[in-house]
């Protein structure tokens, strides 16, 4: 099999591993809470944690894979990540679930950048998007079967099984990389930026948890942890100006198709975090809905997803990436923001057209926004590139978990009785801040990366031809 074939499958099956884990819980929350003897909205603290985890580590991944190697980080990565799903479930009450999870976030954060490199690295450039579309398709099966392995798990069993599930899968994965992936030789770097790592983590982890505290109650704790991160991240900025080879290097951001993929893919990117928090809560919480039925009707984004994926080459070579990134985000977000209109009354199939069509067209940005970030990076900004966008999107993620939660709480009155209303105002606003994206792609240039989407080449024919004709 080619290497444009078989990197993306192998490392897809360890990325499928943390899909189903995401969407399971997520499916499995109201049961977990009862189970620990807490209420639903409080365990949104378990997806928040696991995010802020990521966010933190993120980017020593880069650092790592240089000075060990992509390969056996990648497997160090999935083995970390596999002992920290037994510990999930093992967990007797939140406090140990949420450090659990806090672990199992280190074992992804080393893992997802760690991913991308060796894609990336593996990959030529003319030949990423196919690799990046077929990397996302077999990880499509995750959060495919995630919402309704959750929801059977809890209809048949416990929900300790949604964690012991990630044990097969993790060796599986860790033999598939030894096997068939060579070996990407380390690369020489300075020293490890400490003081970078510790402004980082104390920036993105006190702005994190900020923001979940003040779904927990708003007064004045909160503002000051946010406003202690903002500070330390601005600290960073600074030491980063200043520094040889800084953790994050920001100068990444002079290149117009990988500012675009951070700032517009953040505001982006929220709704990924929202969406799959509030769809199940909504409908077993206030629908009544059980565990399965949310499940499988939540499932079908991933159909959506995955129907897209097949198709988005095609796409972004008949329209390129700067009007796909525009006009898709309007459409994706429109399509969130029907899901105001859930109500208990609302028929099944209408809920199911309109999550699909939703996952449809968030496919097809999220495949956008991963590939065009490489536009213009060379060899030597590779492993910082994938390390700041993937900590940008789980930072991105776990905001919209925060601030879905922040709005739920708001619009219910601070009750602990979660409201068809609070869920519809919820929706309409993350649906706005996903809308305001199309700003940042808007900037963009009208060529931006058409090389990756092929149509530099066919630009360069078309231009033959006319030379051709007038002659």
């Amino acid at each position: 099999m080619e290497t444009r074939k078989t990197v993306p499958l192998i490392v897809a099956s360890a990325l499928i591993m943390q899909q189903i884990d995401s969407t399971a819980i997520t499916t499995a929350l109201p049961s977990i809470a009862d189970a620990l003897g807490e209420p639903p909205v409080a365990l949104h603290s378990t997806i928040t944690v696991y995010m802020l985890s990521l966010g933190v580590f993120l980017p020593v991944s880069g650092w790592f894979a240089d000075r060990f190697g992509a390969r056996i980080v990648f497997c160090w990565a999935i083995g970390l990540f596999t002992l920290a799903s037994l510990l999930c479930a093992a967990s007797t009450s939140l406090a140990m679930l949420i450090a659990a999870r806090m672990l199992q976030g280190f074992g992804g954060a080393l893992m997802l950048p760690t991913a991308r490199l060796i894609l990336v690295r593996s990959v030529p450039r003319e030949e990423l998007v196919s690799a990046m579309v077929l990397m996302s398709m077999p990880a499509v099966i995750g959060p495919a079967i995630g919402p309704l392995l959750g929801g059977f798990i809890i209809g048949i069993s416990s929900w300790h099984w949604i964690f012991w599930i990630n044990l097969p899968v993790g060796i599986i994965a860790i033999a598939l990389t030894l096997m068939l992936i060579d070996e990407i030789p380390p690369v020489e770097r300075t020293a490890f930026d400490f003081t970078g790592f510790v402004l980082t983590g104390i920036g993105i982890g006190a702005v994190i948890f900020g923001l979940d505290s003040f779904a927990r109650g708003m007064n004045a704790g909160p503002l000051i942890l946010t406003a202690t991160g903002l500070a330390a991240l601005a600290l960073y900025i600074l030491h980063a100006r200043r520094t040889k080879d800084p953790i994050l290097d920001l100068k990444l951001f002079r290149h117009p198709t990988f500012r675009a993929s951070l700032a517009g893919g953040s505001l982006f990117r929220i709704s990924m975090g929202a969406l799959p928090f509030m769809l199940p809560l909504l409908m077993q919480e206030v629908f009544g809905y059980t565990p399965l039925q949310s499940g499988a009707i939540t499932f079908v984004s991933t159909i959506g997803a995955f129907g897209m994926r097949t198709i988005t080459k095609r796409i972004l070579h008949r329209f390129g990436f700067r009007s796909v990134l525009f006009w898709n985000a309007l459409i994706a977000s429109f399509s969130m923001a029907l899901c105001a209109l859930f109500t208990p009354g609302t028929a099944p199939m209408i809920m199911i057209v309109v999550i699909l069509i939703a996952g449809f067209f968030r496919a097809l940005q999220f495949t956008a926004l991963n590939t065009i970030a490489f536009a213009e990076t060379d060899e030597a900004e590779m492993s910082h590139a994938t390390s700041l966008s993937q900590m940008a999107q789980r930072i991105a993620q776990s905001v919209g978990v925060a601030i879905s939660a922040i709005l739920l709480q708001f619009y219910s009155g601070g009750s602990e009785t979660l409201t068809n209303h609070a869920f519809a105002m919820a929706f309409i606003i993350v649906a706005a801040i996903s809308a305001s994206s199309c700003f940042s792609f808007f900037r963009l240039p009208q060529n931006a990366g058409d090389v990756l989407a092929g149509r530099k080449m066919q630009a360069t024919e078309e231009r033959i031809k006319e030379a051709e004709a007038a002659e």
